[in-house]
C-alpha cells in the first residue's frame, strides 16, 4: 500500500514523500523580480521542513509583464545566478525544486497603466476590470518563445522541472476559458483550439530543454463562474495534455472573487468536510490520465490525505497556506499524522509587506 511518506520518482525526480509546496506568491522578490535574502531564506526553511518538491511563487517570463509586486522573474539570463544559489540550497536540504512559469495578463492591479497587457480577447477581467489587448498570431508566437527561453533559464539555474501556470484567471487559463477567449481563429472556439497555446508552449520547452526534462501544469478544475471553463472541458483538456506527454497535472480551480465558494483561496476550512475542496475533480482527472495528478486546495489533515492515497488514483498533495504558517509541517506530520496545522485559513497572510502568517506578524500600530 502506498504511503504519504514513502520515496517516489516523478518524471525522473527523486522525491522523499508525496507532499509538495504549491507555487505561492510570497511578495518577497525585489522590483526587478530578483531573489532577495528574505525570499531565499523562506524557501530554504520550507525545504528544511520536509516538503518533497518546492515551487516558489510564479515567475514572470517577459520583462514587460509583471502581474503582481514581489514576484520572481525568469525573463533574462541575469536572473540565473541568484536562482542557482537557491536551487543549490534547496537540494542540499534534501528537496527537489521546480519553477512555475506565468504570464498574468489582465489578472493584475499592479501598474496596469502604461504597460502592454495581453489577453486572448479584449474582455474585461471580472476581478480587476482590466481590459487586455487581444493577441495577434505574432504575439502568441512571441509569448510561446518567451516561455521556452524562461524554461531554458530555469534548467540552467538548477530547477528540477518547470510548471506552466494555467489556473486562476491568468493568461493560459484565459485561453482555455470561453468567458475570456472569444477568438474565431485557430486559438479559439473548440477546446482543441483553446488548448493550442499550451500544446505549442510544451513543444517549445521540449525543444529547448530536451524531451526528458519534466514539464508539469497547474490547471483549473473549472472556473466556477458563468460562461467559464467547465469541469467537463477541464477534464478533456487534461486528457489532451496527457496525450502530449505532460509529466504531472496539479488540479486547482476558480478565480479571485468576493464569493468564498468560488475564490480559489477558500477561507474557514477547518472542518473536515470543507477541506481538500478540489478532490472530486482531481479524482476524476486521475482516473482519466496516465500522468501523476497532484491535488491542491485545503489539504490540512495528513490522515485524510493518506485515505485519499489509499482510495483514489491521486498521487501527490500540494500545500500552500499551511506552509506559510508552519514551514516544518511535513516533518511534524511524519512524526505525528494527527497533528493539526496552526493555520486558521483566515487569508490574513496576504500582506503588502510580504505574505507571512498573521500569527508571526508583529502587530502594526492600531491593529
Amino acid at each position: 500500500m502506498a504511503s504519504l511518506f514513502e520515496s517516489t520518482t516523478l518524471a525522473g525526480m527523486a522525491l522523499r514523500n508525496r507532499l509538495m509546496r504549491s507555487a505561492t506568491w510570497e511578495r518577497m522578490a525585489d522590483e526587478q523580480g530578483r531573489l532577495t535574502p528574505r525570499l531565499e531564506q523562506t524557501l530554504l526553511t520550507i525545504a528544511e521542513g520536509g516538503a518533497a518538491l518546492i515551487f516558489p511563487g510564479y515567475a514572470f517570463v517577459t520583462a514587460q509583464e509583471q502581474p503582481n509586486p514581489g514576484m520572481l522573474g525568469i525573463y533574462d539570463d541575469a536572473c540565473v545566478p541568484d536562482l542557482q544559489r537557491l536551487t543549490d540550497g534547496v537540494h542540499e536540504r534534501g528537496a527537489a525544486v521546480g519553477l512555475q512559469l506565468a504570464y498574468g495578463g489582465s489578472f493584475t492591479n499592479y501598474r496596469p497603466e502604461g504597460r502592454l497587457i495581453w489577453g486572448p480577447s479584449a474582455v474585461p477581467h471580472p476581478a480587476t476590470e482590466v481590459v487586455p489587448q487581444a493577441m495577434s498570431r505574432g504575439d502568441i508566437a512571441s509569448l510561446v518563445e518567451a516561455f521556452a527561453l524562461a524554461a531554458g533559464r530555469a534548467k540552467r539555474a538548477g530547477f528540477d522541472c518547470v510548471q506552466m501556470h494555467s489556473s486562476h484567471g491568468y493568461l493560459l487559463s484565459q485561453f482555455l476559458s470561453p468567458y475570456f477567449n472569444r477568438r474565431d481563429d485557430a486559438y479559439g472556439g473548440s477546446l482543441e483550439n483553446r488548448c493550442r497555446i499550451h500544446r505549442e508552449i510544451l513543444a517549445a520547452i521540449r525543444r529547448v530543454n530536451g524531451e526528458s526534462y519534466p514539464v508539469l501544469i497547474k490547471i483549473n478544475s473549472a472556473d466556477h463562474m458563468p460562461g467559464g471553463l467547465t469541469a467537463a472541458d477541464s477534464l478533456e483538456a487534461c486528457r489532451i495534455l496527457d496525450g502530449l506527454g505532460i509529466d504531472g497535472i496539479e488540479i486547482s480551480g476558480g478565480l479571485r472573487s468576493q464569493d468564498p465558494d468560488t475564490y480559489f483561496v477558500k477561507p474557514h476550512i477547518l472542518k473536515p468536510e470543507r477541506q481538500s475542496y478540489y478532490r472530486p475533480y482531481a479524482e476524476a482527472v486521475a482516473e482519466a490520465v496516465s500522468a501523476p495528478v497532484i491535488l491542491v486546495g485545503g489539504n490540512r489533515d495528513a490522515r485524510m490525505l493518506q485515505e485519499m492515497l489509499d482510495t483514489t488514483s491521486i498521487a501527490y498533495f500540494a500545500l500552500s497556506r499551511t506552509l506559510i504558517s508552519e514551514p516544518d509541517l511535513v516533518n511534524r506530520w511524519q512524526d505525528d499524522p494527527s497533528h493539526q496545522p496552526r493555520c486558521l485559513s483566515c487569508n490574513k497572510c496576504f500582506d503588502p509587506e510580504g505574505h507571512i502568517c498573521v500569527l508571526d506578524r508583529k502587530a502594526a500600530p492600531g491593529e
